[in-house]
């Protein structure tokens, strides 16, 4: 019966298409107004009216369920206008560098809360050891382009590798431990990485990794501006269009292991861990799985952005960074891939943009985060209920 009146209340297919499409062109919009902000007062207005947009849905929980509706109507729909509204935003800002620099930065960052979404969303499994992850993938990449001159390319895979083997060297020993020790456990694994990186002598030290080379393709070196038709985009926009090359394949994968077997053990994880091993399942490795899933995808970005800035240091994988990452999913919404995305663009954008307020910008930060949580406490865009069966 709840799934008739659910289908009697789905939107026309025209409706459908008119709010799908409208909906994203507001999100890109607003994305474009805060990237464009100069100045506190235009920063607070635009949060203003973020915050306000949240606080509708928080009341009007029907909105929200009536634009998922929507979006699985005419998902081709859906997809065509993301994909034209992801190509065409470096045309738009121009030769802005700054803010394709935020973008790419950002999109690194949401491939980073999506692959911890993994184990903290799906599974329930807090993990402080996803910078170091990020780490290993952005130094074996270096190391192997700096002394053995590899392609980037080539770096790509190996490097996942190295990261997803040491998923399964931390995931193993975790398995010992549960919640807070967990956490523990993570932490002090992230903590041993960075004191390597900082100590060993064929990692630069504190001074670390220079000279990464840029990344080519068909000939076309990366550090050089991209022309397309005619139009000239700074060098910056080859690393956003593979940054967001990467986020639409973490978005394939969180969405496809979300629907698989692995995905429903990690929720059954999550509700309860007991009562998944009396059915059967694998608790042990199914929690060692999360561990080398979120590696692995954390080992793509850190590659990107090795490449990206051609400099690294073991300062760029601190605790702060797993715990930077932690919050966007918390903020974005655990175990949903749409707002986990939000999170990480939120979390990436506003510190740069709350520079405006000098000494206070890490204040009026914490203050605008604790803000959404108390209008959104399950996350900006919370867990929906999975479902089983036709829609």
């Amino acid at each position: 019966m709840r799934q008739d009146i659910a289908s009697s209340a789905s939107p026309g297919k025209s409706a459908a298409v008119a709010f799908t499409v409208a909906s994203q062109l507001v999100g890109a919009v607003f994305l474009y107004l805060i990237l464009k902000a100069d100045g506190g007062l235009q920063i607070v207005g635009l949060l203003a009216l973020l915050g306000l947009g949240f606080f509708i849905l928080e009341k009007q929980p029907w909105i929200a369920e009536q634009a998922m509706a929507s979006f699985a109507r005419v998902p081709l729909v859906s997809m065509i206008t993301a994909g034209i509204i992801v190509v065409g935003f470096p045309f738009i800002v121009g030769s802005n560098t700054y803010i394709l620099h935020l973008l790419i930065v950002a999109q690194l960052y949401a491939v980073l809360a999506l692959a911890l979404n993994f184990q903290l969303g799906s599974a329930n499994i807090p993990n402080f050891a996803t910078g170091a992850s990020y780490g290993i993938g952005a130094y074996v990449s270096a190391l192997l382009a700096i002394n053995f001159g590899l392609s980037f390319w080539l770096t790509l895979p190996v490097a996942a590798l190295a990261a997803t083997l040491f998923g399964f060297i931390i995931g193993i020993p975790s398995m010992r431990t549960r919640d807070t020790y967990l956490a523990l456990v993570t932490i002090a694994f992230g903590v041993v990485v960075q004191q390597l990186l900082n100590n060993f002598e064929w990692t630069g030290g504190p001074n670390g990794l220079v000279g990464i080379p840029a990344p080519s393709l068909f000939g076309h070196s990366f550090a050089d501006p991209l022309v397309v038709f005619g139009w000239r985009l700074p060098s910056q926009a080859n690393f956003y269009y593979l940054s967001a090359a990467l986020v639409v394949v973490a978005i394939i994968t969180a969405h496809r292991l979300h629907s698989s077997r692995i995905g429903l053990a990690w929720n059954a994880l999550r509700a309860d861990e007991i009562a998944a091993k009396a059915q059967g399942i694998n608790v042990a490795w199914y929690k060692v799985l999360a561990f080398a899933v979120d590696a692995f995808l954390a080992a793509f970005a850190g590659t990107i952005y090795a490449f990206y800035v051609s400099y690294i240091s073991p300062d760029n994988f601190t605790f702060l960074v797993s715990v930077t990452i932690m919050t966007m999913v918390i903020v974005g919404g655990m175990d949903n891939i749409f707002g986990v995305i939000v999170g990480a663009f939120l979390l990436t954008i506003l510190p740069e943009k709350l520079r405006a307020f000098s000494d206070y910008r890490l204040l009026f930060f914490g203050v605008v985060i604790i803000g959404f949580l108390m209008i959104r406490p399950q996350g900006l865009f919370p867990q929906r209920m999975r479902r089983y069966g036709g829609e």
